[in-house]
């Protein structure tokens, strides 16, 4: 059995039988873990060997471990600053603001594979033109050159741990007002003006970024369709212009952006033949299995060896105590907590 093009959600701390019946569908391709399937560090990793058990090759696990307000996993892990804190530390040093963007890319990375999750989607590379308050202090800086240097520190990192990194969200969402939860973005730029959002990408993807989360954004000047339905956006701008070998996720289709765009059979499969490797569908099990349903008999060969790619790696941190009682796991909390209590700098 080969890894599917769908990424779903489970409900609590355990699977249900349902859940186990629903992610041994050969469409399904790996799971995201949201804050209810966390009590403890010993229960994350019970889930998480529950559901790996279920298929060979075993399904990916995946979280939203940003750090600052996106931190899935809390109790017993480190409580990372957030982007924007980095974005700060890097104007008044931008050597010390590389740094510490590598300790916190690397400290993410081995806290979250020492639970047995394979990646987080991370790091967030939308700008901040201060419009969008779902992205707000989620993001580096407004600066793209910042934001590209600080990703690029993260995400080298993240690769030191162990764990592939997922930029997102591609191609920007920081310059409209409204949540792509609650309803559509739209931004106005032309294509040139959205040069400065791509440029972290094009970075990143000279340092080895290995995939991109895409958003459900509508740029009209440059293309119809919403960006993460788009044939544009997916194979001619990440794929083609940008050189993008790796694998592209959806943002989760169940958000109300696409609320016009179809039934969720219709959102997955347009977003699969304009590139998508995999869709999320999130919280919202109806759907799921009648996208399920609706996509058998799906097969994409290419799409499938990407994902498998994204498998964490042989050489993973050790579990629990021996990570956290490890001398480079000591010096990266010892080196953000020494920042985070210098006087005035204390952002969330």
């Amino acid at each position: 059995m080969t890894l599917g093009p769908l990424m779903l959600d489970v409900e609590g701390h355990a699977l249900s039988a349902a859940e186990r019946d629903r992610l041994r569908n050969p469409l399904v391709g790996g799971v995201i873990l949201f804050s209810r399937n966390y009590a403890d560090l010993d229960q994350l990793r019970e889930l998480v060997a529950e559901i790996r058990a279920l298929r060979m090759p075993p399904l990916l696990v995946a979280v939203d471990q940003e750090g600052g307000r996106i931190q899935r996993f809390r109790e017993g892990f480190y409580a990372l600053p957030s982007l924007r804190w980095l974005g700060h530390q890097y104007d008044l040093d931008a050597a010390e603001g590389r740094r510490l963007a590598w300790q916190c890319g690397w400290l993410m990375a081995a806290e979250v594979l020492d639970s047995g999750v394979d990646f987080s989607f991370s790091p967030v590379v939308d700008l901040d033109y201060g419009l969008s308050e779902v992205i707000g202090d989620r993001s580096f800086h407004r600066d793209p050159e910042i934001v590209a240097t600080l990703a690029v520190s993260w995400l080298q990192g993240m690769h030191k741990a162990g764990m592939i990194g997922v930029a997102k969200h591609f191609p920007g969402h920081g310059h409209v007002v409204a949540d792509s939860h609650l309803d559509l973005p739209v931004d106005q730029r032309t294509l040139p003006e959205l040069y400065d959002d791509l440029l972290p990408y094009e970075r990143l993807l000279s340092h080895g970024l290995n995939a991109v989360m895409v958003a459900h954004v509508r740029y009209p000047r440059v293309d119809a369709d919403v960006a993460s339905l788009s044939p544009y956006w997916l194979g001619t701008a990440l794929r083609r212009d940008l050189g993008m070998h790796g694998a592209i996720f959806t943002d989760d289709l169940s958000m109300r952006a696409l609320a016009s765009e179809g039934e969720m059979p219709e959102r997955a499969r347009r977003a699969l033949t304009a590139g998508a490797d995999m869709a999320l569908i999130c919280n919202d099990p109806v759907a799921a299995d009648a996208t399920l349903e609706a996509l058998q008999g799906y097969t994409d060969p290419a799409g499938q060896s990407r994902l498998v790619a994204l498998r964490r790696k042989a050489s993973a941190p050790l579990p629990g105590a021996e990570l956290r009682g490890s001398a480079d796991w000591r010096q990266a909390v010892a080196s953000l907590d020494k920042a985070l209590a210098r006087p005035g700098l204390a952002l969330s």
